[in-house]
């Protein structure tokens, strides 16, 4: 008996799953559209949500033909990758949680595992339940993949904002013309300091600034690699024509450079930004003179 059933279906779970998603892709997409998972994202048009949730199932079937279906790096996945991630990040823009997509995915299964049931009617017991398990593992990779595709979104996200974040902590201030300046405030890491860099650089073009003022009154500390990325940023200052000038240098500040042995001898360095001001605008014939007093002196 166990042989004329393996003859009856020889056919492996996997691609017997395949083949149904096949046969059946379009009245899986239908179903699949009113699914919540893509009718809560597709609310203009059906069509868009049927369109988007036939290529899902082209690439499952695509996947179990492959004997794949517990590989999240299987390459038909690459195909809906993007639509999936689109999906799920409108899903957890509306406000949905991660645990609540993944229940959304889940549900995906039912309606293919009656397809899959109604398709085998005469088989053996063992067969369908081979089959439904293969479906099973093939529809959690797929919840897999949208997990990994909406961490990776979410760490995008993350990453932009932090570095809107630098660029906004990094003002540049035109202090008069032809002088800009950029007050930091906080710790310089690499990151932080190629965009101070940049931003500098960019203001020294659009202001036509001669002088640069790189005030690090707000920075707390200073140590080699700090001090590597404010000499790899004068010099780059100079390469476009401005001389940089680096203030707010505190008496802890300057302690520590002399500490490590860090060489800032070809750096223009004032104790203040009042005094790096001054000292720019006398290079520009440009000076400041108090004004007097008028009248009786105060009492």
């Amino acid at each position: 008996m166990p042989e004329e059933q393996t003859s009856a279906h020889p056919t492996p779970p996997t691609e017997e799953v395949a083949e149904l998603l096949r046969r059946r892709r379009e009245q899986i997409a239908q179903r699949w559209a009113d699914a919540t998972f893509f009718r809560t994202v597709f609310t203009v048009s059906r069509d868009e949500a049927v369109e988007v949730a036939r290529a899902v199932v082209e690439a499952l079937a695509a996947v179990a033909a492959e004997g794949r279906v517990d590989d999240p790096d299987a390459g038909a996945f690459a195909v809906v990758r993007e639509e999936l991630a689109r999906t799920a990040d409108a899903r957890s823009r509306a406000g949905a949680a991660a645990a609540q997509i993944s229940s959304e995915v889940d549900a995906l299964r039912p309606p293919v595992a009656e397809l899959l049931v109604a398709e085998l009617p005469g088989a053996p017991t063992e067969h369908v339940l081979e089959c439904a398990t293969a479906l099973t593992v093939l529809m959690g990779t797929l919840r897999l993949v949208v997990q990994e595709t909406l961490i990776s979104a979410g760490e995008e996200l993350i990453n932009r904002q932090r570095l809107q974040l630098m660029e906004v902590a990094t003002p540049v201030i035109r202090l008069w013309d032809g002088v800009v300046a950029v007050p930091l405030i906080g710790t310089l890491d690499s990151a932080r300091s190629q965009v101070v860099m940049e931003t500098l650089l960019n203001a020294v073009v659009d202001q036509q600034a001669r002088f640069a003022i790189l005030d690090i009154t707000g920075v707390p500390t200073v140590d080699s690699l700090v001090a590597q990325h404010l000499m790899k940023t004068v010099a780059a200052a100079r390469l476009m024509g401005a001389e940089c000038i680096v203030s707010g240098i505190r008496p802890p500040i300057a302690q520590t450079i002399v500490h490590l042995g860090i060489d800032l001898s070809s750096v223009l360095t004032r104790a203040s930004l009042e005094d790096a001001l001054a000292y720019a605008l006398r290079q520009l014939g440009t000076d400041i003179v108090p004004h007097a007093a008028h009248g009786t002196e105060p009492r």
